[in-house]
């Protein structure tokens, strides 16, 4: 039985079961142009509220200035592992229409356009791990987002690379057991 596999209490479809986050990533791993186009389409066609597709993206791979400004506003042990990554994308909600109109649901619609993203990727051949712990600031200021493009969370994408490579606490942490609450556990009412 491979841990890094979800044992799941009933079926899921194989991107899903083998989704998880890894901070080991192949350092010599590299994206040509064009190879993410795939996962940016699954994360195009996610739904949204009326059709308001309130996501923007930023792509940077490693090497570049950009994915250098992204680095830099990484924080705390995200810094440690996240360079290693073949590209880092930067995940904006926008949260307002071409009026002004406040979207309200646009985090939560970035969300499901990252999630189609991550399930596309991972049936790519590739894996994610996505950051909240960076300096929104920062990012805003580095690539000039103003109202209402907000930066929400980093994805870390690339080819998995060996726990050794980790700090001693983030190796541990990559070979441990893959946990999660009980299925019955998330519901608050179920009928």
């Amino acid at each position: 039985m491979n841990p890094r596999i979800a044992q799941t209490s009933v079926p899921v479809i194989d991107p899903l079961a083998h989704r998880w986050s890894p901070r080991a990533f192949d350092v010599e791993h590299t994206f040509p142009e064009g190879a993410l186009r795939g996962a940016f389409e699954a994360a195009r066609w996610a739904p949204s509220a009326n059709n308001t597709q309130p996501w923007r993206f930023i792509l940077a791979r490693r090497g570049t200035e950009t994915f250098a400004k992204i680095e830099a506003a990484l924080l705390g042990f995200n810094q440690q592992w996240a360079g290693a990554a073949g590209a880092l994308v930067v995940n904006i909600a926008v949260t307002a229409d071409a009026e002004g109109k406040p979207l309200p649901w646009a985090e939560y619609d970035l969300g499901q356009a990252v999630a189609h993203f991550s399930v596309q990727a991972q049936a790519d051949g590739f894996h994610v791990h996505q950051m909240g712990g960076f300096d929104r600031a920062a990012i805003s200021e580095a690539f000039g987002l103003t109202e209402p493009q907000h930066p929400i969370s980093i994805t870390a994408i690339g080819a998995i690379g060996e726990a050794d490579q980790l700090p001693e606490a983030l190796r541990e942490r990559e070979v441990a057991p893959r946990v999660r609450a009980d299925l019955e556990d998330l519901f608050i009412v179920r009928d």
